[in-house]
This record gives C-alpha cells, sequence and structure tokens, in this order.
C-alpha cells in the first residue's frame, strides 16, 4: 500500500445511493472510486461527509431543546441546520486547501493515507474545488443575511464569532490548530456556538439551560480531534503544528481525551441533576459500551501496524473517538427528543 493510497473500504454507489453512502462509513473512498460518480457525488465525498454529521447533530440537538421549551420554528431549525453542515463542508474543503497549499498534506502525511485527498488525488480540479466553495458560501451568506434580518445584533455576533473561527483555524497566518487551540475550538463550535447559539437562532430567546445542554456533545467532537491529533502528532511535530497532542505529549493527551470522553457522561448528569435535561437523556448510557472501548484504546498506546481489513489508517484514536460520539450523539438526540414529548419530566 503507498502512502497516497488508503486501505479500501466499501466502494460508493452510483445515483443518488452514493450520496447517502458519502455520509455513512469511515472514509472508504479512493480517486478511482470517484471517477465515475456525478458531481453531487464526487463534492460530497471531498468533503468528507461522514464527518458533516456532527453538525446536523448539534443542529437538532438545539432544535429538540427549543421543542422542549415549546418555541420551536420550523424554518429556523431547517436553515440552521443546513447553515450548519454547509460551514462544516466549507472547513473540512478550506482545511484541505490550506494543507496543501503550504505544503504540509505531503504524500507521506496521514491526511494523504487515511482517505482520498480532493486536490492532490486529482479527484477535482481546483476549479471544481473553488465553484463548490463559492455556492456552499452563497448560501451560508444568504443563511445568515436571513439570521440577521430575523434576530438582529445577536445573530450578527454569533456569525461573526462562527465566521471567525472557521477563517481562523485553518486560514489565518498562525491557524488555532498550529497553536494548540483547535481542540477547544471544536468544543466551542459544536457545543456552546451550534447548540446554544443554534438554540437562540431557531427561538430569538437565549437558554442557560440550552448552553449546559450543548457541553456533553461539544466534548464529544473535541475528543474526536485530539484523537486525531494524537495519531498525526509525529508528523505534526515534523511539520512544526503544535496541536495540543504536540504541545502535551502523547500520554497526557491520552489522558485528556481519556478524561474529556468521560466528562461527556459527567456533565450529562448534572445537567439531568439541575433540570436542564430531562431524566431520559440518560439513554446514553447505551453507549457506555463504546465509551469502554474508547477508553481501552486511549489507554495504550496506537499498534505500529492497522490490524488486518482495518479501514482509515493511520487514524486509531480518531476513529474509536468518532465511532463512540456517533453512537452517543443518536442517543443523546433521542433522550432529549423523548424529553420533548415529555417536558415537565424533570428532576426537582
Amino acid at each position: 500500500m503507498s502512502a497516497t493510497t488508503p486501505a479500501l473500504g466499501r466502494k460508493p454507489r452510483r445515483g443518488p445511493l452514493a450520496w447517502a453512502g458519502a455520509f455513512t462509513g469511515f472514509y472508504p473512498a479512493t480517486a478511482s472510486d470517484l471517477s465515475g460518480l456525478d458531481p453531487v457525488a464526487r463534492f460530497l465525498y471531498a468533503a468528507r461527509s461522514v464527518i458533516l454529521v456532527i453538525s446536523a447533530q448539534s443542529a437538532v440537538i438545539a432544535g429538540l431543546l427549543a421543542a422542549t421549551d415549546r418555541r420551536f420554528e420550523t424554518v429556523p431549525f431547517v436553515l440552521a441546520l443546513v447553515g450548519f453542515v454547509v460551514l462544516h463542508a466549507i472547513s473540512n474543503l478550506s482545511n484541505d486547501y490550506f494543507g496543501y497549499r503550504r505544503g504540509h498534506d505531503t504524500a507521506d502525511s496521514p491526511r494523504r493515507r487515511y482517505t482520498l485527498h480532493p486536490v492532490a488525488s486529482g479527484a477535482v480540479s481546483m476549479r471544481f474545488l473553488g465553484t463548490g466553495l463559492l455556492l456552499l458560501a452563497a448560501v451560508a451568506v444568504g443563511i445568515g443575511a436571513y439570521f440577521i434580518a430575523l434576530r438582529g445584533l445577536p445573530a450578527l455576533v454569533l456569525a461573526v464569532v462562527g465566521a471567525l473561527l472557521l477563517w481562523a483555524y485553518d486560514a489565518a497566518p498562525r491557524a488555532l490548530k498550529e497553536l494548540g487551540l483547535g481542540e477547544v475550538a471544536s468544543f466551542l463550535v459544536w457545543g456552546p456556538l451550534m447548540i446554544g447559539g443554534g438554540y437562540y437562532v431557531i427561538t430569538g430567546r437565549w437558554s442557560g439551560d440550552a448552553f449546559l445542554a450543548s457541553v456533553p456533545y461539544g466534548l464529544g467532537v473535541a475528543s474526536i480531534l485530539i484523537g486525531k491529533h494524537i495519531d498525526q502528532r509525529g508528523f505534526d511535530l515534523s511539520q512544526h503544528q503544535r496541536t495540543l497532542p504536540v504541545v502535551l505529549g502523547e500520554r497526557r493527551a491520552r489522558l485528556l481525551n481519556r478524561s474529556v470522553l468521560v466528562g461527556m457522561y459527567v456533565v450529562t448528569a448534572v445537567a439531568i441533576g439541575v433540570g436542564a435535561l430531562s431524566p431520559l437523556a440518560a439513554v446514553v448510557v447505551v453507549a457506555l459500551p463504546r465509551a469502554v472501548r474508547a477508553l481501552a484504546v486511549m489507554s495504550r498506546p496506537a499498534p505500529s501496524q492497522p490490524p488486518a481489513g482495518y479501514v482509515g489508517w493511520p487514524l486509531w484514536y480518531h476513529r474509536v473517538c468518532l465511532v463512540h460520539n456517533r453512537a452517543f450523539g443518536w442517543l443523546y438526540i433521542l433522550g432529549i427528543a423523548l424529553g420533548a414529548i415529555w417536558p415537565a419530566l424533570r428532576v426537582g
């Protein structure tokens, strides 16, 4: 297997099934797989749509919290959902663009080993990528303008903060991910900003309960990125990219990530205890076996070679955290949805 070819997963299907397939699995596509797909499917795979699900989950959590308080509004929710996913796609594509342009995404980089790089692989042209980014940006600006007109200054502040974090993460001259702050930014974006801020743009009201409820999911997303940066630590160190695991060292970074994962359940329990969440949110305990698996994996150094048939190498800690967060996220959504059906069921 060459440095530029990831382990093979499922070959994408043709037609609309390929669109749905882009959001499932674990980075399965190779450049040759995409050659016969339609432009929409190619763009979805290039944008790493399998990870865009976390933005959709944040939007759904915000919407369900609004429904629990009987303040849900359909059009703002749908636009928030689309906007979050679009912004995440822009982030993924700009991450690849700037990583490649700055010479970080070399042939031996982890980024080009676990799945295709849309530019370096030749799967899409720079013109195709640029056109897609412009279309996504136009959608994002339109949705932002709608919310500013609807909610006023607070929505403008949220839009500006989101845009700044998007730019600062990888497009700034000194990107957040190179300063050990990218992991913190991921928590803030997918937790308080998307869920707490999403609650506001959907309802027109601020909610301390929504911000508290945003913390467990934000921690889950941070665990994914910390895991990924632990996997890439050796390469990032050689490229002088000071991600948090580079700053902390591998052992302490793995300890931090185990603490973050435990914190997801601790904060969920606290939110239930103070009445910010329904006791039905305790359904997240069903994800505990995957949490235990993630904790066990993160307690040991990664293997030197991938197990037979493993897809996504050299990502190791990232994958187990992603698998756990996916289960936790849907169970968290289920618990909040049940709480929205019986909103009076609260502790205290």
